[in-house]
């Protein structure tokens, strides 16, 4: 079993009785929204302005993850590139909106909790979400997986 394979696994496994898959499949990129934008928002050093405007702790995020994508599995990466940029792209738009960025990531970072917990009610609750926080970017891997999988393509 490759390490893919046993990352989905495990996930899935504690995943296997979700109360509500809709509100599940929409908390997930809330909670991955909500946390970058957090990190987007911290202060960062000025040797990351003098590389880019756009390099902060949200973007690093972002580029860790990809990287880690592409290690665990090459067509799961290229699947996620598009969540990932559509992340970056909604997180530059509000650091450049009228829209205070902590504020909208603080909201969706506590929306994503509360649907985290009503989709997880009948799989643990609580320890879920908490699971689901720790396992915050393999969630939407996951997800994908699971699309992959219905439409038979190889991951």
């Amino acid at each position: 079993m490759s390490e893919t394979d046993r990352w989905l696994v495990d996930y899935g496994e504690s995943h296997s009785d979700i109360g509500n898959p809709l509100v599940f499949w929409i908390s997930v990129p809330l909670l991955v929204l909500g946390t970058v934008g957090l990190l987007w928002s911290l202060p960062i050093p000025h040797e990351f302005a003098d590389i880019s405007p756009v390099l902060n702790w949200g973007s690093a995020f972002l580029m860790a993850a990809v990287v880690y994508y592409f290690i665990i599995s090459m067509s799961l990466a290229i699947g996620m590139l598009p969540f990932i940029f559509g992340v970056a792209a909604l997180q530059i738009w509000l650091a450049n909106s009228a829209y205070s960025p902590y504020m909208a990531s603080s909201g969706l970072l506590a929306a994503s909790i509360i649907g985290l917990y009503l989709g997880n009610l009948p799989d643990g609750g609580i320890r879920a979400v908490f699971r689901d926080i720790q396992l915050m970017m393999i969630a939407p891997v996951w997800i994908l997986s699971n699309i992959y999988r219905r439409f038979g393509i190889p991951y």
